[in-house]
């Protein structure tokens, strides 16, 4: 193997690459909201394509709409290095989520160009669509399709909140492809993101070298109570379906700081019916998560979610219904490709950790077809799905040479 210590990519460049994307959708508060499958995500797409065609790559859409922007290797039987993220944000979102990760990628692709590095495997660039799954859920759709998790129909039958459909959509901006979802080989995938957490940050760390994504457990609850007078109810006469969901509120929060460090649990809708002032609420729609890389810990917290909403429900004479909508399993990353990410960052003398990923990421599903790991940057504060979402120039450039290090390692370096 070459040594690819000096090898050095322009910092500089990217950030003016991150810098111009964040321009499309751009918000008054400094972020970003391009929303996936909408004009302004075409306008993403646009700009991308166009970076890829000035960098001599061969574009390719499969019929989910992601993009495949391709550097040819000496042998093109081989299957290719991937590396890549996605460009859609969240509605109130910022200008590195995701979007660090493919303009990342473009940057390795460009230094290699401008360096003459030829490698024997193919390398490419992914652009997954909806990875956000803000107006089209679930999130990570299809990266999902592609790595057979959903049905190519099942997703293109997702409404959005005006009841617009994500293939019809796919297909009016133009970016359906020709190419059959999940037909495409992968030797191995690297994504680069920010971290969306504090730890790195915090600890002064450089790179988070990703061992782990969380499992994922959502639960939808509906608690039902008799709605009647604000004014002539007794209280011990009352089944206040609001009291039961506040209880459960507080049920969730404890679970997950009964398991920590790594345990998240969070309640993040809840409907009251009929919501007025002067009327006891007698129905409740709550959602509930669970996040851990463990298995056993999310069972764990499932069981005492289930036995304490029962519990509260008897206890506030109220009718429980609890249905789990969404079980992804902890995804234990490559051990090859996070050793190639700790190498590079010991070749570029980065300080770096081993962490778990608290979100969801494509890589995620990417690990059910093909060897994969992530590598994190930090982020300001620790915020993400924010405006404010910021990060700093060298850390940055820092994620991007790691990420290059790890694709050079990994589509073996020739010349």
């Amino acid at each position: 193997m070459s040594d690819l210590s000096n090898i050095r990519i322009d910092g500089r460049r990217l950030w003016d690459s991150l810098m111009q994307m964040a321009e499309i959708g751009g918000t008054e508060k400094g972020g970003c909201k391009r929303l996936t499958l909408t004009d302004v995500d075409r306008q993403g797409r646009a700009l991308f394509t166009q970076w890829c065609e000035s960098a001599g790559l061969t574009m390719s859409i499969d019929d989910m709409g992601n993009m495949f922007a391709r550097r040819a290797g000496q042998d093109p039987s081989l299957a290719p290095v991937m590396m890549g993220s996605h460009l859609d944000t969240q509605p109130t979102g910022g200008k590195f989520d995701g979007v660090l990760g493919v303009l990342g990628a473009l940057e390795v692709i460009r230094t290699l160009d401008d360096l003459k590095i030829k490698t024997r495997r193919p390398i490419e660039i992914a652009n997954w669509t909806n990875e956000e799954g803000s107006r089209f859920a679930p999130a990570m759709i299809s990266s999902g399709v592609f790595a057979g998790a959903y049905t190519r129909d099942f997703a293109y039958g997702l409404t959005d909140a005006d009841g617009l459909r994500f293939g019809d959509e796919l297909e009016r901006i133009g970016f359906k492809g020709s190419e059959p979802v999940g037909e495409r080989p992968v030797h191995a995938f690297f994504e680069l993101h920010i971290e969306q957490g504090p730890i790195l940050e915090d600890e002064a760390v450089e790179i988070g070298v990703v061992t782990h994504g969380q499992g994922q457990r959502w639960f939808e609850v509906v608690l039902t109570g008799f709605e009647s007078h604000a004014g002539s109810t007794p209280m011990p006469r009352r089944r206040d379906a609001l009291l039961g969901a506040a209880r459960v509120v507080e049920l969730v929060n404890g679970l997950g700081l009964a398991h920590p460090p790594l345990a998240v649990a969070t309640c993040g809708m809840l409907n009251p019916y009929p919501n007025s002032r002067n009327v006891i609420p007698g129905q409740v729609f709550l959602t509930c998560e669970f996040r851990h890389p463990e298995a056993a810990t999310l069972d764990a917290m499932e069981h005492d979610l289930r036995d304490g909403i029962a519990r509260i429900a008897a206890a506030t004479k109220l009718e429980a219904e609890v249905k789990k909508v969404f079980d992804y399993p902890p995804v234990p990353f490559d051990a090859g490709c996070i050793a190639s990410v700790r190498r590079g960052a010991e070749a570029y003398g980065y300080s770096h950790r081993d962490i778990v990923s608290g979100a969801g990421h494509d890589a995620c599903y990417l690990a059910r077809v093909a060897p994969t790991a992530m590598i994190f940057t930090p982020c300001v504060d620790g915020v993400s799905h924010n405006e404010s979402e910021d990060i700093k120039p060298e850390w940055a450039t820092a994620g991007a040479q790691v990420l290059m290090h790890a694709v050079l390692e990994t589509a073996d370096v020739v010349g």
